[in-house]
């Protein structure tokens, strides 16, 4: 517990990507509107980035398996080795969508307690963007996927994080 605290007040003195508005966040009372993962298909795929403290990051996408997408995240140090992993499914639920994930450090410990994940319900959706509650997914241009989340720093400061992908080919 001590060392994701750390963590996320380390991610937050080193996040270089761009800072802006591009999460939004659930009212209280919020209804999901009706989504399938088929609407996500654009995210199928590899994708590269500049991550936290300007060091490369990545975001993988399979296809969807029935009614989830399975996803894999990883931020690297600047010196090329991982800083972090995350393991993301985007999953139908109710009659709509929902992302859950989990964190784990380098040598494959977890960040969330072992039957915990963090998730985040959809708010709403078009052709190219899924917007979740603290979590976005969005196009950026050809070939290129914006994603931004919201964190909390040392537990106090709320941040919005954004990165901005690539498609690797």
């Amino acid at each position: 517990m001590r060392a994701r605290a750390i963590l996320f007040a380390m991610l937050a003195f080193l996040a270089s990507p761009a800072m802006g508005q591009e999460t939004r966040l659930a009212p209280e009372g919020h209804n999901p509107p009706p989504a399938t993962v088929a609407q996500l298909d654009w995210m199928v795929g590899q994708w590269v980035g500049e991550g936290i403290g300007g060091a490369r990051s990545y975001e993988s996408w399979l296809p969807a398996s029935s009614a989830t997408m399975v996803g894999t995240f990883v931020q690297e140090t600047a010196a090329g080795e991982i800083m972090f992993t995350e393991h993301m499914y985007v999953a139908e639920e109710a009659g709509s969508l929902v992302v859950r994930l989990k964190h784990f450090n380098a040598d494959l410990t977890g960040w969330e307690e072992k039957d915990d994940m963090l998730s985040f319900p959809l708010l709403s959706i078009d052709q190219c963007a899924a917007y979740f509650s603290a979590l976005t997914y969005r196009c950026d241009g050809d070939d290129a996927m914006l994603v931004a989340v919201r964190m909390k720093s040392d537990g106090k400061e709320i941040r919005e994080l954004v990165f901005r992908f690539k498609r690797l080919r």
